[in-house]
């Protein structure tokens, strides 16, 4: 059984830390090192493998620093120049067993957020990195809301019960904007409740079942008559494709909440 242990680095990264074998490890997104060597030294551990989902620094700052005391490491992430180490290069329909565990990894790819953002899905476990948050979904840089919106609704696509593993604790904020699109529904407020809860008590909110978030996340729920209605009043006229509602709601969060 695959073992996840989240790390916290920064203000709200999350690093997730995967093992199913006595004494190796890999590591998703570590943008930070500190916290990665502090809990591998004190459980005896090696790292086998990084599995990097995107070029930015704060999911890629710590690779310099492992590699520096695990030079076997092996590196996988997506063909891009700004990901220092890279052994792997990875893409859409690849699979991959990380040394040192024994749990299949299928890639796929979900830009938007960036150009060459990537996935890893197994054991019924998505690493998401910042395509789709709890409650909600990355801001678009290198890529394009055209692209995301496609990403979002490949992700929406997967088993209900595949859990949601993304790299920030931004659920609260993100389903305050969620109540903004759909101040009526009834489970988006029962979770914002429990997640509320889970924060008070230091817990993470952190994997989501992919069904929870197709019940709440407005960026998943552009099909949605209340939800695009939304969007069209933002937008001050009608909407037609999701990706014109995914770019609506995109765009008003980042110009009215975030």
């Amino acid at each position: 059984m695959l073992q996840i242990r989240p790390l916290t680095a920064f203000s709200d990264n999350y690093l997730w830390l995967l093992s199913n074998a006595p004494d190796t490890v890999a590591v998703v997104d570590p943008g930070d090192a500190t916290p990665v060597l502090a809990a591998l030294a004190s459980a005896s551990l090696t790292l086998t493998a990084i599995l990097i989902t995107h070029h930015h620094q704060d999911h890629t700052g710590g690779i310099d620093a492992l590699v520096d005391v695990f030079p076997d490491v092996r590196i996988y992430g997506p063909d891009d120049r700004r990901i220092t180490h890279l052994t792997d290069r990875v893409r859409e329909g690849d699979s991959l067993t990380p040394a040192g565990l024994h749990t299949t990894l299928r890639v796929l790819d979900v830009p938007g957020h960036t150009a060459t953002h990537v996935a890893y899905l197994g054991a019924d476990c998505l690493f998401c990195g910042d395509t789709l948050f709890g409650g909600g979904c990355g801001r678009v840089f290198d890529g394009s809301f055209e692209q995301l919106a496609d990403s979002l609704q490949r992700l929406a696509a997967l088993p209900g019960d595949t859990r949601c593993y993304c790299a920030h604790e931004y659920t609260l904020a993100n389903l305050g904007f969620a109540q903004w699109v759909e101040p009526d529904n009834a489970a988006l407020l029962a979770r914002l409740q429990a997640d509320q809860e889970r924060r008070k008590a230091g817990q993470p909110t952190v994997p989501s079942r992919l069904d929870l978030e197709l019940a709440t996340n407005p960026f998943l729920r552009t099909g949605m008559p209340q939800v695009k209605a939304a969007a069209e009043r933002f937008a001050g006229h009608p909407l037609g494709s999701h990706a014109e509602v995914f770019t609506a709601l995109r765009r008003w969060k980042d110009a009215e909440y975030d």
